[in-house]
């Protein structure tokens, strides 16, 4: 009996699923890895703690040794002499301990790559073998199960959304002296359809007021869906591609139902790699919408003189982080500086930046995951370190997770910071005009 018919059910069932996806492509990623060790300069995890573990090229080796094992017939015949991998209990616990323990999906291996290998995307090859077998770490899961069952990755009940949501809008308005500041829900033919992360309402509302604010003084055309309105998508993490089509598609449902121009996404890395670049993918469809960050709509704003900042608003020096999936592997790298140029008066850039700079440590679903926190942590010193040396009081950063990354950080490494998100420190410049 061969040694793929000697697998049991559930293991064959992750087998099955890399061999359905072993085009050219995959294949080649699988087979270019010289193990070189160069990836390590690049990863924070291993840069932090010199566990070759902790290489990326070694979390490479998890998913391509048992390609080389199942698919390969040199790897069926001779497994030792090409490192083939048999998929058992050892394997399977060591790939879930490393791809999803030890990674945070950053993508800084992959840029530097000598000979290019997509390590990202053999990660997230990793993670859908495993989420295919029901071996996603338990803390992720109930993040994905929590947006699939209730709408938003918090479970937040609609009813206590809307009461949010009023409370903030009359907050608008007081702060803006100007009773039609408002913040509008479930509008039918809207331009912009604004997404959230549930975070916001839940913890973070001054994100959801610095939208408004901006949005009011800009005279935007907006509006807020009640019902589907989450712009993460956790699934893109946990490696179960059917739930993250699942999720887009209650998206673009929304957007096409509420007959909306933009698809404007509030700050987050993932949701944006998610929704922008991974969607039209995942639905099989391309959208008949724009999709945009909200902070490359605020720069529009900024150029075309809907808003006016004053940068004499936020004199407290102020540094970026820039967020892996927006940035690196989004593709948005000025706007958020443009914006802050705009905003404050002392802006400090970390080194290294834009698609080089270093993750924060809570990408890839760690911030879900408790049993891997130390970690997280730690390989988050190196953002730290950065931090620390700008001198900046003020750490801006368009991302949820990075926010509550950073936070964690300032405490546990007494940084003395502020964090915010840049639509923040904009509407914190925001200009009146006697038309706004």
């Amino acid at each position: 009996m061969s040694v793929v018919k000697r697998m049991t059910p559930d293991r064959q069932r992750a087998l099955n699923l890399l061999k359905e996806r072993l085009d050219g492509r995959l294949r080649s990623h699988l087979n270019s890895c010289v193990r070189c060790g160069l990836c390590g300069e690049s990863c924070h995890y291993y840069l932090t703690k010199a566990d070759p573990r902790y290489l990326p090229g070694y979390k490479v080796d998890q998913i391509a040794g048992v390609f080389r094992r199942y698919y390969t017939l040199i790897g069926r015949l001779f497994p030792r002499w090409v490192g083939a991998r048999d998929f058992d209990e050892e394997t399977i616990e060591e790939m879930v301990d490393v791809i999803y323990g030890a990674c945070t999906m950053c993508g800084r291996c992959s840029l530097h790559c000598s000979i290019g290998v997509d390590i990202v995307y053999l990660i997230r090859t990793a993670r859908s073998m495993l989420a295919e077998i029901d071996l996603v770490p338990p803390g992720l899961q109930s993040t994905v199960d929590a947006a699939v069952e209730t709408g938003n990755n918090m479970a937040i009940p609609r009813e206590e959304l809307v009461d949010t949501l009023q409370w903030i809008e009359e907050d608008l308005q007081l702060d803006l002296e100007d009773e039609n500041a408002s913040i509008p829900l479930d509008r039918k033919g809207a331009r912009v359809l604004y997404t959230l992360n549930p975070r916001e309402p839940k913890f973070f509302p001054l994100s959801i007021s610095a939208a408004g604010k901006i949005f009011h003084v800009a005279g935007e055309d907006w509006n807020i869906s009640t019902h589907v309105y989450d712009v993460t998508n956790y699934a893109y993490y946990s490696g179960c591609e059917t739930t993250a089509a699942e999720l887009t598609r209650r998206l673009y449902d929304e957007a096409v139902k509420l007959e909306a121009e933009v698809l404007l996404l509030s700050e987050c890395g993932h949701g944006f790699r998610s929704i922008r670049w991974e969607g039209p993918q995942w639905i099989n469809r391309p959208y008949p919408f724009e999709v945009r960050s909200v902070i490359e709509q605020i720069a529009d704003y900024i150029r075309s003189g809907r808003i006016r900042l004053d940068p004499a608003l936020n004199q407290q020096p102020v540094t970026l982080h820039d967020p892996c999936n927006l940035v690196r592997e989004g593709g948005v790298f000025e706007s958020q500086r443009f914006v802050l140029n705009n905003s404050v008066q002392n802006f400090i850039e970390m080194t290294p930046n834009r698609e080089d700079s270093y993750c924060c440590g809570g990408g890839g679903g760690q911030l879900s995951m408790s049993r891997y926190r130390e970690r997280r942590i730690e390989a988050g010193k190196l953002k730290a370190d950065q931090i620390r040396e700008t001198g900046a009081k003020i750490v801006a950063t368009p991302c949820h997770n990075c926010i509550d990354q950073i936070m964690e950080l300032n405490l546990v490494y007494k940084l003395g910071i502020q964090v915010k998100t840049v639509a923040e420190l904009a509407a914190d410049a925001l200009v009146r005009t006697e038309k706004s």
